[in-house]
């Protein structure tokens, strides 16, 4: 048996072969190669039914998104979960720029006046009201080539896809990123109506490594047309079909659900 090529080169073989996804131009994608890869927070808010939604509305649009932005934070993305577990919940995407800023939010909030002002009946909240049934967390890191978070249409009339990958290894794991971030996987997902808004490995999480990604169609129907397209692509399936990228090889699982953006989210 010949011996297993790397991941690197997997794709480039694939590429001399004829399956890439993409033109040497689309890949390339000026400009984004060498930009500092932003940090992505993910935040899930777990609610029961009752006013613990209303309290985080407001707190969310009124206090933590304009404090967030005047600490140099966001775009902040707050999605309701339509189609997938957690309902009722929020899911809160904040983009920072480094790390380090992550680290610094909570510094700078306690810092700001006017927050601490507007946050006030959210963060005061007694135990037996609580704002929230519990709060997960997970960090991730925008890919190399797909550096910032692309805020995408607005809010209104629009639908959005979260979807996670899970691969049983580090090896694994990385070959799937790979897949997307230089093998061409994205630019087919643009070209067939796929429309991105980050891509980024998990940095924490329950079932690492794994990746992250989020799209944004225009309704469900546009978004079962762009996928059944993207699923018959003749160079989609020549991908999945190269010995070493297949999905039993690199991938164990997937994770995924339909957002609503809220009135006030600024994705």
């Amino acid at each position: 048996m010949a011996k297993m090529m790397d991941r690197r080169s997997m794709l480039t073989a694939t590429a001399a072969a004829g399956v890439a996804l993409a033109s040497d131009d689309a890949l390339a994608q000026p400009g984004r190669s060498t930009a500092p890869r932003e940090i992505y927070e993910l935040r899930t808010y777990r609610l029961v039914n009752g006013p613990m939604r209303e309290r985080l509305d407001t707190y969310l649009r009124d206090a933590f998104i304009p404090a967030a932005r005047r600490a140099g934070c966001g775009p902040v993305g707050v999605f309701t979960i339509t189609i997938g577990a957690g309902s009722p919940g929020l899911h809160v995407l904040i983009a920072h720029p480094s790390i380090g800023d992550f680290v610094a939010l909570p510094g700078k909030l306690a810092a700001d006046p006017a927050y601490g002002r507007a946050s006030a009946p959210f963060v005061g909240a007694t135990p037996g009201d609580p704002p929230y049934a519990a709060l997960d967390v997970k960090l991730m890191q925008a890919f190399p080539h797909f550096p910032r978070v692309e805020a995408g249409g607005g809010p209104n009339g629009r639908i959005f896809e979260l979807r996670t990958y899970h691969s049983h290894g580090q090896k694994a794991g990385a070959t799937k990123i790979d897949m997307f971030d230089t093998g061409g996987e994205i630019a087919l997902f643009r070209r067939v109506g796929l429309t991105p808004v980050f891509f980024a490995q998990d940095l924490t999480g329950a079932r690492l490594p794994s990746l992250t990604y989020m799209l944004t169609f225009a309704d469900m129907a546009a978004r079962e047309r762009a996928w059944r397209t993207f699923g018959s692509d003749p160079a989609w399936k020549r991908l999945i079909t190269t010995p070493g990228l297949t999905d039993p090889e690199i991938t164990t699982g997937i994770d995924n659900s339909i957002l609503a953006p809220t009135s006030y989210s600024q994705i």
